[in-house]
């Protein structure tokens, strides 16, 4: 197998060295021999995942977080290869929701043990996100706080703070024209949210996902609201009464298109910051990529 490693993620970062020679030994107390990429300045993340997702190994292994997921799953989509997830992130979102193991000796036990199943993956023009995808808020906390982190060498949540207090004082509103399943409207809002299959935001259980074969988007949006508007929304999901806002839309959809009046937009996906042109088409790739999965109680 190749493991492509990401060094800058949460604990790949802290010991880099400890943690080759750890996944090595995993895989090899399994039978496994494996490769080990490393991206660098010479060779970026996406074309060490092009390499992969074009070589002959059947098996590619990412270790990192969602980002790093993200974009060797972007590769792998429709190639037929399957996909081993270590997840060394900070949240490891993709890795909760397909319920694979945290601890790096079970999710090895996984990749060299377990079964291979099928989940969808979304694309916005083209860039393939695992996760989710916004507009609005989000992108320019997370702009605002990598600019943070380079220019005055703060931590990430320090940064993100600083940055969230921001981006509320400035609350940038979007003006949105979306076009699904041959339906039309406007809206005036803070964010938007696209999730790679639906989204639970209900109770404490804020923002996971049931499942990631399901075939659809989901689509949330705020409208007709400032800041009060969004810590009333906030109040509603925790306590498991999102459907009663009034200010909050939910869809299912297979595939919708975003227009602005800007010629330019800052769209997240999986954590990633990047300036689009619009109008942006976000749609859906059903069971486009293979994932090694734990195998069934009682080997089914």
């Amino acid at each position: 197998m190749v493991v492509i490693l990401n060094r800058a993620a949460g604990t790949a970062a802290q010991k880099p060295q400890e943690t080759d020679e750890s996944i090595r030994e995993l895989f090899a107390a399994r039978g496994a021999t494996v490769q080990i990429l490393h991206p660098d300045e010479n060779c970026s993340l996406t074309e060490v995942a092009r390499r992969a997702a074009a070589g002959a190994h059947e098996v590619v292994v990412v270790g990192g977080g969602d980002g790093t997921v993200s974009c060797v799953a972007g590769a792998l989509a429709g190639s037929g290869k399957a996909l081993g997830v270590l997840p060394l992130g900070t949240l490891n979102h993709f890795a909760k929701d397909l319920q694979l193991p945290l601890d790096l000796p079970t999710a090895v036990e996984t990749i060299v043990r377990g079964r291979v199943g099928e989940v969808d993956v979304a694309e916005v023009n083209g860039r393939v996100f695992i996760n989710n995808s916004s507009l609005g808020l989000y992108p320019h906390i997370v702009a605002n706080r990598e600019a943070q982190q380079v220019r005055l060498a703060r931590g990430k949540w320090t940064a993100f703070a600083w940055a969230t207090l921001r981006a509320f004082r400035r609350f940038p509103f979007l003006n949105l024209r979306i076009e699904m399943e041959g339906e039309q409207f406007a809206r005036r809002t803070a964010f938007l949210f696209v999730g790679n299959n639906e989204y639970h935001f209900s109770g404490f259980n804020f923002g996971g996902r049931s499942r990631l074969d399901g075939g659809k988007l989901g689509l949330y949006l705020t409208h007709r609201t400032g800041r009060l508007g969004l810590f009333r929304l906030a109040v509603h999901a925790l306590l498991g009464r999102i459907d009663q806002a009034k200010d909050f839309d939910s869809f299912s959809v297979e595939e919708a298109t975003i227009e602005s009046r800007h010629a330019r937009l800052l769209v997240a996906t999986d954590g990633e910051v990047t300036l689009m042109q619009t109008p942006l088409h976000y749609r859906l790739r059903p069971r486009a990529l293979r994932v090694l999965v734990p195998r069934a109680e009682g080997g089914a």
